[in-house]
């Protein structure tokens, strides 16, 4: 039986298999005038801010980990780390949609998590929803789900890409 025109059930089903195996081109760059200097998160607000010489460019809600209280501790702790760090390289064929690595952990995070004997744990990304599961970011995003990670929508994670040049400096706080 095929399936009636306006189908909830088959609409959902085919938004499961929009794109799939289609990969998107990357986006390109923005002009260098246009990019942002500095990546501000704030967990407690769940917000994402990128600026430019002191001038708000753009601000996104965002989704961190599942157990967003307190700088990240350790490999599996679900908590997004909290401190100064830089965008230091970007990954277009991640298991989300594109992704930009926060270089966590720094020394002292290190030392701190050498000191009390645990792996610190690492590929904290800003990144944008599962591939081929991006159609369900208007539920996802409504909760903290990543292990640690900074998760937006797939159409913010592309503006984000082409904005935020690697070198960025990050400052996430609680």
């Amino acid at each position: 039986m095929a399936p009636i025109v306006g189908d909830p059930v088959a609409r959902v089903k085919a938004r499961r298999y929009e794109g799939r195996n289609m990969p998107r081109p990357v986006p390109d760059p923005a002009p260098a005038g246009r990019q942002a200097d500095l990546v501000e998160v704030r967990k407690a607000e769940r917000r994402l801010t990128l600026s430019r010489g002191g001038r708000v460019l753009r601000v996104y809600r965002v989704a961190l980990g599942f157990a967003p209280v307190g700088h990240k501790q350790q490999e599996g702790d679900g908590r997004t780390p909290e401190g100064a760090y830089t965008i230091d390289w970007r990954n277009p064929r991640s298991r989300f949609h594109l992704s930009l690595h926060v270089s966590y952990p720094g020394s002292a995070d290190r030392a701190q998590a050498q000191a009390a004997g645990v792996d610190p744990g690492g590929d904290i990304m800003i990144h944008g929803q599962p591939n081929e599961h991006g159609w369900l970011a208007w539920w996802r995003q409504r909760r903290d789900w990543t292990a640690g990670c900074i998760a937006v929508t797939n159409a913010q994670m592309r503006e984000i890409w082409s904005l935020v040049p690697d070198g960025t400096l990050i400052i996430i706080s609680p």
